[in-house]
C-alpha cells in the first residue's frame, strides 16, 4: 500500500515552487492510505499553500487599486487613476498573478478536504476539515470580491468549469465559514485557523452580500467573546504579544517567498526596499497628528512617503494580518446603522485617540465608518472592495466602471473554454460605419 509522507513532502515542496502558478499539480495528496498523523504532517502544507500562493498582488491588489497607493516618481503612474489604468487589464501578471495563485492553491486545498474526509470519525479530523473549510472560504472569499462570476470548483480536477453566478458564488463562501466555525478547533493563537476566525469572516462575507444585521450579530458575538481586546498599533504591527489580532499568518523569513514590506520601503532606508508603491498625500494627510495609529501607519523617510505597517523591508518578513478584532468593531457599526453603530464606531475612535463623530443621516454614518476603515484598515487590502461595494469607487477614485471589477486573465479565458470574460471587458465590436 503506497505511504503519503513523500507525497506530503511534495506538497511542501511544490507550495514554495513560483512555477506551479502556471500549473496545477496532479499528485499533491494520495489519500488511499491516509492516517491521522499523516494528515496532520499535510495540513502543515495546507498552511503554507494558503499563505503563499495569492502572492505579494494577490494580498496588496486590493490597495494598489484603492486610490491610497501611486508609483513614486514616475509621472506617467503619479495618481491613483493613471495607476489603476495601466496595471488592470486581461493580460497583465497583477491579474493573472493572484488568480493561478488563487486556483493552484486550491487544487491542493481540495485534496486536503478530499483525504481527511475519508479519514474514520474523529475530533482530529473534523478540527481539520474546519481549517481546509476556512481556507476554501477565505481563497473563494477574495476570488468573488474580485471577479464576481468565478468558476467554483470543489474537487481536484483540470477539466474546464463555468463560471457561477455571484449571487450563488457568495453563497458558497458563506458555506465554507458555516462549516469552519462548527468545526475548527477552539481558538488558541493567532496563527492558527479557529471557530472565532471563521466567524469573523462569515461576517466579513455577510456585509459584503449586503446581510448587514447578520454581518452585525456574528461581529458583536466575536467582540463578546472576551478572547479579544483592542490593541495599540505600536503592538500589533511591531510584533509585540497583542489580544486583537484573530487570524495572522506569521510569514517567516524561513517558509516565505516574498515580502510585502520590500514594496513600500526605499534602498536608502535603514532595511532596504525597493520602493514599488507609496502612499499618495490624501492618504498621508488623512491621519490627523493625534490619531495613534498615524506613524505605525504612514512614515516620511528622507523626502519620501512610505506604508509603515510593513517594517521589515528587504531584512525580514513581515505578518500578513487576515483579520483583527478593530474590523469586528467596524462591520457591527456598519450593520447596526446609525441609530445603534454610531456608539461602536465612536468607541474604536476614542481608543485609537479621535474625538466622537455625530453624522446626521445614515449616508454621512456610511461615509463616517468608510473613512473609520481606510484609517484603522490602511494597507491591509480592503480599500478597493469597500468602495466597490458600496458603490463609491468611480466617483471617488476617478476611474470607469469597468474597474469596480477584475478581467479574467487572457491567458484563462484560452485554457478553460467555457469562461467568458466579464461584459464589462469585452470590447465593443466595431460598427461597418466604423
Amino acid at each position: 500500500m503506497k505511504r503519503t509522507i513523500s507525497l506530503i513532502l511534495t506538497v511542501l515542496t511544490l507550495a514554495s515552487c513560483d512555477s506551479l502558478l502556471d500549473q496545477y499539480p496532479h499528485n499533491a495528496v494520495s489519500s488511499d492510505s491516509l492516517t491521522e498523523d499523516d494528515a496532520h504532517l499535510l495540513m502543515v502544507g495546507v498552511y503554507n499553500i494558503a499563505q503563499y500562493k495569492p502572492t505579494f498582488n494577490g494580498y496588496a491588489l486590493f490597495d494598489i487599486i484603492g486610490g491610497d497607493l501611486i508609483r513614486p516618481g514616475a509621472t506617467s503612474t503619479n495618481t491613483p487613476a493613471l495607476v489603476i489604468q495601466g496595471a488592470i487589464a486581461p493580460d497583465l501578471s497583477i491579474v493573472a498573478s493572484p488568480w493561478n495563485g488563487y486556483y493552484a492553491g486550491l487544487y491542493q486545498i481540495n485534496n486536503f478536504i478530499l483525504a481527511v474526509d475519508r479519514l474514520p470519525a474523529s475530533k482530529d479530523k473534523d478540527e481539520m476539515l474546519g481549517t481546509g473549510h476556512f481556507f476554501r472560504g477565505l481563497y473563494y472569499y477574495n476570488v468573488v470580491a474580485r471577479w464576481r462570476d468565478v468558476p467554483i470548483v470543489t474537487e481536484p480536477t483540470t477539466e474546464d468549469v463555468p463560471q457561477t453566478p455571484e449571487a450563488e458564488a457568495w453563497e458558497f463562501v458563506a458555506s465554507e465559514f458555516r462549516l469552519a466555525m462548527e468545526m475548527a478547533p477552539d481558538f488558541t493563537t493567532k496563527n492558527y485557523v479557529s471557530k472565532d476566525a471563521a466567524k469573523a469572516l462569515l461576517a466579513r462575507t455577510y456585509l459584503a452580500m449586503g446581510k448587514k444585521a447578520e454581518a452585525a450579530a456574528l461581529a458583536e458575538e466575536v467582540i463578546a467573546s472576551g478572547r479579544f481586546a483592542l490593541a495599540d498599533f505600536s503592538e500589533i504591527f511591531r510584533g509585540v504579544a497583542n489580544k486583537e489580532e484573530i487570524f495572522t499568518f506569521s510569514n517567516l523569513l524561513e517558509e516565505g517567498s516574498f515580502n510585502i514590506g520590500s514594496y513600500y520601503y526605499t534602498k536608502e532606508s535603514s532595511v532596504g526596499g525597493s520602493y514599488t508603491f507609496c502612499p499618495t498625500e490624501e492618504a498621508m494627510d488623512m491621519f490627523q497628528h493625534i490619531d495613534k495609529r498615524r506613524t505605525v501607519s504612514v512614515d516620511i523617510q528622507g523626502s519620501n512617503n512610505v506604508v509603515n505597517k510593513y517594517c521589515q523591508g528587504d531584512a525580514g518578513h513581515d505578518p500578513i494580518y487576515i483579520t483583527r478584532l478593530a474590523e469586528m468593531y467596524l462591520i457591527s457599526a456598519e450593520g447596526q446603522g446609525l441609530a445603534r453603530g454610531i456608539d461602536r464606531l465612536n468607541e474604536l475612535r476614542r481608543f485609537r485617540g479621535l474625538p466622537a463623530v455625530s453624522p446626521a443621516t445614515e449616508d454621512a454614518f456610511l461615509d463616517a465608518v468608510l473613512d473609520e476603515r481606510r484609517l484603522e484598515l490602511f494597507g491591509e487590502g480592503f480599500r478597493w472592495f469597500d468602495l466597490v461595494r458600496t458603490g463609491k469607487y468611480e466617483a471617488k477614485v476617478g476611474v470607469d466602471h469597468k474597474f469596480t471589477v477584475l478581467p479574467i486573465p487572457a491567458r484563462e479565458l484560452t485554457l478553460n473554454k467555457l469562461l467568458k470574460q466579464n461584459p464589462l471587458w469585452v470590447a465593443s465590436t466595431p460598427t461597418e460605419e466604423e
